[in-house]
């Protein structure tokens, strides 16, 4: 005869309540959904616990995404800025009624905290990759905002620890949970504009001035040697602190990796191609002031994919449309065309200009949901943005601007000379043209423009063909306590 002893019977007990009460939170999630179709379905005790990092203009979005949401309580907020960090608990305290968050200075310190079951990181891009590789090997779920990368390999790395540590990282590409986006692109890859040749990423966004480069000071309230982490301790140049480090390469990459790596997202999405591509080539530059920015406020960018290309534009000054489209995207096919003018909006056309089919709908929190489904499912596969997908569409940003900053300067009147070595079934030189008359009419003259090279990629490797120079900007030097760890380490 079988004796149960006591543990035993203890044990069994244990399991069996806890079997109990997986079943019946399991009905209890089975019978709700909230009223706007979004939500995952959420049981009683299933809230999740999220830290958000970063609480600037970005982090503010993330908070209103999670705080006062079902199924969610965002229990800290992290910030080197110890006025916006308190500042952003006390009003996520009145969105969650009266639930205050945490705040806490050192990412390094908040990962510690093993109450935490996600982060949601919103801070300057030279910390993106790294806050979210720590936060994987901490044991956490991640959502980050995009590029998710300050350049390639970090990216690449990230993918790689979010894959060995089985967590649930999602891209802040937030089109990509869009239903209007989505079904364009369901659309697209159907054959709805027959074969498709060309993907165009606009992104026509008014950037002033930044302000003459000089010796500021770090605010009182940052902790600068955390702010900088992986980049070096250099001298604030710019008068505003925040946000405006988009346009210094040690921070930021540009309105290519801001506002641009949507479209660059969209545009790689509607050409159906997971991986980088074979050829890269980019020119631009800064026009219509001096200031302390360092990155273009004008670029075109080009991706060969052999048969297929991946083109992008910036603008910074005043401009028209192209096409009825300023942050979008156009893709171009056998059949005709399409026209995405926001990040769920838009319309196709026939070959002759009439429009056959109509894009709408979407909003933030489909994005933030379908994060909360895959983390509940515990499957990455669920993620509409996940983080292979940004690392791919990062990466493309960082690649032109390799190329632009390994450019020459040459003369506005000569750069047309110089794109016929970039192949392909792009009218590169219509494109150049059209950027020219944009310089003129906002009265920029006499001036040169960097012309890259045009540089064969490996999209298996990840590296260039035979070119050491270009391959030393796939990566940059870490800050001794903030390195990216090695693949083996991961």
């Amino acid at each position: 005869m079988n004796r149960t002893t006591r543990r035993q019977f203890l044990e069994q007990s244990m399991f069996a309540t806890a079997a109990a009460m997986a079943v019946q939170s399991s009905f209890a999630s089975e019978a709700r959904a909230d009223d706007d179709g979004l939500s995952p379905k959420i049981g009683p005790n299933d809230t999740l616990r999220i830290a958000v990092i970063g609480a600037g203009g970005r982090g503010q979005s993330h908070i209103d995404g999670f705080a006062g949401k079902p199924g969610t309580q965002v229990t800290h907020i992290c910030d080197c800025d110890e006025s916006a960090g308190q500042r952003s608990c006390e009003a996520t305290e009145e969105k969650q009624g009266g639930k205050k968050p945490v705040w806490v200075k050192d990412v390094r310190r908040l990962l510690d905290d093993p109450s935490i079951d996600a982060v949601s990181i919103a801070t300057p891009n030279h910390w993106h990759a790294l806050g979210a590789i720590w936060a994987v090997q901490a044991g956490k779920d991640v959502y980050v905002e995009k590029p998710v990368s300050h350049n390639v390999l970090e990216g690449r790395r990230l993918v790689q620890v979010a894959r060995k540590h089985n967590r649930i990282v999602q891209t802040g590409t937030q089109s990509r949970s869009n239903p209007g986006m989505r079904e364009a692109m369901e659309f697209i890859h159907g054959g709805g504009l027959g074969e498709v040749k060309i993907a165009r990423g606009l992104c026509y966004k008014r950037r002033d001035s930044i302000g003459p480069k000089g010796n500021y000071e770090v605010p009182s309230a940052v902790d600068y040697d955390l702010w900088s982490g992986p980049a070096p301790i250099l001298p604030v140049t710019r008068k505003k602190f925040h946000y405006d480090w988009h346009w210094q390469w040690a921070y930021g990459n540009g309105d290519l990796g801001n506002q641009g790596i949507h479209q660059m997202d969209l545009c790689r999405w509607a050409l159906n191609e997971n991986r980088l591509c074979e050829r890269t080539f980019s020119l631009g530059g800064r026009f219509g002031y001096e200031d302390a920015g360092e990155t273009a406020n004008t670029q075109i960018a080009v991706h060969d994919y052999g048969t297929r290309q991946l083109v992008f534009e910036v603008r910074g000054l005043p401009t028209d449309p192209f096409k009825a489209a300023s942050v979008g995207i156009i893709v171009e096919g056998t059949q005709g065309y399409l026209v995405m003018t926001s990040y769920d909006s838009g319309t196709a056309f026939d070959l002759e200009g009439k429009a056959i089919k109509q894009f709408k709908g979407g909003g933030d929190g489909y994005h933030y949901r379908n994060f909360q489904e895959a983390v509940r499912k515990r499957d990455h596969k669920v993620l509409h943005a996940d983080v292979e997908q940004g690392h791919l569409s990062s990466a493309l940003c960082h690649l032109a601007n390799i190329s632009l900053r390994l450019g020459s300067p040459v003369d506005a009147a000569d750069v047309e000379a110089k794109l016929a070595d970039v192949r392909g079934p792009e009218d590169l030189k219509a494109t150049w043209n059209r950027t020219a008359e944009h310089l003129k009419a906002n009265r920029v003259e006499g001036y040169q423009v960097q012309v890259g090279p045009r540089l064969d990629f490996n999209p298996v490797s990840e590296t260039f063909v035979n070119n050491a120079k270009a391959d030393a900007m796939l990566t940059r030097e870490y800050r001794k306590g903030y390195e990216i760890p090695a693949e083996s380490a991961v």
